[in-house]
């Protein structure tokens, strides 16, 4: 179409021009060629204008690959480096002025988050290199990204490991080494658990994963104390210089209320870091038992798995049902498991939308579909239809609800499938995924929700094939005994029925989160109202108070105190309603280890890995100059030419209309002069 006019606007401004031409020649105009062809130029520029060709036009622009430079800007690296620190940064400097001869080069600072710049002060409290990665992605993926040079210890505390991150990235990654990756002495408390809720005058375990490096020879107690005074001492005696071992402490809970234990590890003779060697926990002692009710729409051997999950705990009364025996009454019950309910019959959705009960939905092949997307529950719960298939789980490694033993990673990484009878579900803003699927995009496959009333969906069946599969290859059913029952501890700890109520989502806090705290209050109807002004007081251990007010969230209240220093704490808040007080208490501990000294060396096995998956190159960090040859020779690095091709009409174009009056004003002037000779 274009050609044609092209064509047109040509033929008849040529025609214009031949016929000025003969008159001209018939009149004895001078020139007369030079008035056809002014004549020409007219016609074919207001044709042009009139039938309204685009030109195209094609520009041609080299790009330079990106080398994308990521420095690891956490304390770690930066007690790493030492007093090498202006000697790495001088040859680093070097190095990229070297590169950007012939690329683009970028420099990014990373720990917790992503810096562009003062990528070399060595001040961020947490490192991820996972999200590192995957933000190196998002900004550069599509573009012509040559490789990217990670420089780190390959120390990670937040984020996934990357070596199984799947990340789509096509170009190499280059790793440089920073510290010493020689292991060095170190004992560390890694990670506590226990029930956070337990009935008063029963026995509970406080049990403590603890891992040494070069301690052959330690021997000293572990202490379990409380309020200063030690309850209970574990023998810890290392006989290897690799050692890896859980201690539990048993106690009995002889007092009612919110009890702060602290667990702590005599420092080892030449430990340098001595800062990993305590941790503290919460445990709330009540004077009643939880009524819990295991309800499944027919016989399922997740039933039982639950139950023997459950069996022992001696602050749980377990009432087991099935089919249509539910019980007439579920208001005695504190929290509530519907396994593939709710089913065929929906008479349960109607109790529970009038009861503001905790519930875990467990979803099986017998679970109504319609019925689950009228579930009486905090936020917007969507879900799509599928037909039953097989899904694998993947724990996240940024859930923090609750804690599970140091090897829940190899026991779930060759998990058995659950079969999920649902297509995606969209988990609510207020939820936090426990675990996801594999290769489901991040959809939850067993999450829980804070609010009101909290609950917990698991999107599949099959627990009792994870019990027998840990019993089988770890001879014990510990981590996924832990999953049900910190899941069911979680729902039960926010079960309580008292009018007002002011909650965290955990006790326990380091001096780099952001601390929140909910409250909630119930009229004499049960309902939810947040009417009344929320004051809060929070008191330190020197006996320094501040004093906050609740913001409004909903129908509910919600308040960020914001960053704290490492102490213990306590709050109180009280409120005035239908002329009634209302006072609620709890304490929280800040704990001021930094993450990045909870380990220390440099992880180079880590980095060469991340190099051999993404076929670049590690180095340590002396030679970081010879990266230049490794990505100078390296073939799949080259410039692109990205070719721009753009449509404009000539009206667009103001230059356009002056050359045509420009013409005619030529011919006119031309006929004016010559006729008036």
């Amino acid at each position: 179409m274009q050609f044609l006019l092209w064509t047109i606007a040509i033929l008849l401004s040529a025609a214009a021009a031949y016929w000025v031409y003969r008159a001209d020649v018939r009149r004895a105009v001078p020139y007369p060629w030079l008035t056809a062809l002014l004549r020409g130029v007219v016609v074919l520029l207001a044709l042009l204008l009139l039938l309204a060709p685009a030109l195209t036009i094609t520009r041609n622009e080299t790009e330079k690959p990106i080398i994308l430079f990521m420095q690891d800007n956490s304390r770690s690296a930066g007690v790493a480096l030492g007093k090498d620190s202006a000697t790495y940064r001088k040859n680093a400097a070097a190095l990229l002025d070297k590169l950007s001869g012939k690329y683009k080069v970028i420099t990014w600072g990373f720990g917790g988050n992503i810096q562009t710049d003062s990528a070399f002060n060595y001040k961020q409290n947490a490192t991820d290199i996972s999200n590192a990665l995957s933000r190196a992605e998002e900004f550069y993926g599509t573009q012509n990204l040559g490789a990217i040079i990670l420089a780190s210890d390959g120390r990670f505390n937040q984020g996934i490991n990357p070596i199984h991150q799947q990340l789509s990235l096509h170009n190499a990654i280059y790793t440089v080494g920073i510290g010493d990756s020689s292991v060095q002495k170190d004992l560390r408390i890694t990670q506590l658990y226990s029930n956070s809720i337990v009935s008063l005058n029963s026995q509970f375990e406080i049990r403590a994963d603890i891992v040494a490096a070069l301690c052959k020879g330690y021997s000293n107690g572990v202490q379990l104390l409380e309020g200063g005074n030690t309850l209970a001492t574990s023998p810890l005696n290392i006989a290897t210089d690799r050692f890896d071992k859980s201690i539990s402490f048993t106690i009995k809970a002889d007092k009612a209320g919110m009890h702060h234990y602290t667990i702590v590890a005599p420092v080892a003779d030449g430990e340098q870091n001595s800062t990993n060697n305590r941790r503290d926990i919460f445990v709330e002692v009540t004077e009643e038992k939880r009524s819990i009710l295991l309800a499944s729409a027919a016989a399922h051997p997740d039933v039982s798995a639950i139950k023997e999950a459950l069996a022992g705990m001696e602050n749980y009364t377990l009432t087991s049902v099935s089919g249509d025996n539910l019980p007439a009454n579920l208001d005695k019950y504190q929290v509530i498991i519907l396994h593939g309910l709710p089913a065929q019959n929906t008479s349960v959705i109607k109790q529970l939308q009038t009861l503001r009960k905790p519930v875990w939905f467990i979803l099986s092949n017998r679970s109504n579909e319609a019925a689950l997307s009228q579930l009486p529950v905090s936020g917007k719960l969507e879900m799509n239809s599928a037909p039953p298939h097989d899904v694998l789980p993947v724990y996240n490694s940024g859930f923090n609800l609750f804690l599970l033993p140091a090897n829940m990673n190899a026991v779930f990484d060759k998990m058995p499938p659950l079969s999920v009878p649902l297509g995606y579900i969209q988990m609510p803003p207020n939820a936090s995924a426990l675990f996801t699927q594999r290769g489901g995009n991040g959809a939850p496959l067993w999450f829980l929700a804070q609010g009101n009333t909290p609950y917990a969906l698991t999107a599949g069946e099959g627990l009792w094939r994870w019990r027998v599969y840990e019993y089988r290859n770890f001879g014990n059913h510990n981590v996924i005994d832990e999953c049900i029952r910190q899941t069911i501890s979680f729902l039960s700890a926010n079960a309580n029925e008292r009018p007002f109520q002011v909650s965290m989502p955990k006790h326990v806090w380091s001096d780099q989160e952001v601390v929140t705290l909910n409250a909630y209050l119930l009229n004499a109807n049960n309902e939810q109202v947040n009417t009344a002004d929320v004051q809060l007081t929070i008191t330190d251990s020197t006996g320094r108070k501040q004093a906050f007010t609740f913001e409004r969230s909903g129908n509910a209240y919600r308040l960020n105190i914001g960053v704290w220093a490492g102490g213990t704490y306590t709050y109180n808040a009280h409120c005035t309603y239908n002329g009634k007080e209302y006072n609620a208490s709890g304490s929280f501990v800040i704990e001021s280890v930094p993450l990045e000294l909870m380990e220390s060396g440099a992880d180079y096995p880590l980095l060469y890995g991340i190099a051999q998956k993404y076929k670049g190159t590690f180095v340590p960090v002396q030679n970081i100059g010879a990266l230049y040859d490794s990505i100078a020779h390296n073939d799949n690095i080259k410039p692109v030419i990205a070719s721009n091709t753009d449509t404009v009409p000539l009206v667009d174009w103001k230059w356009y209309f002056f050359l045509l009056l420009a013409a005619a004003t030529a011919e006119w002037l031309l006929r004016k002069y010559w006729l008036a000779q």
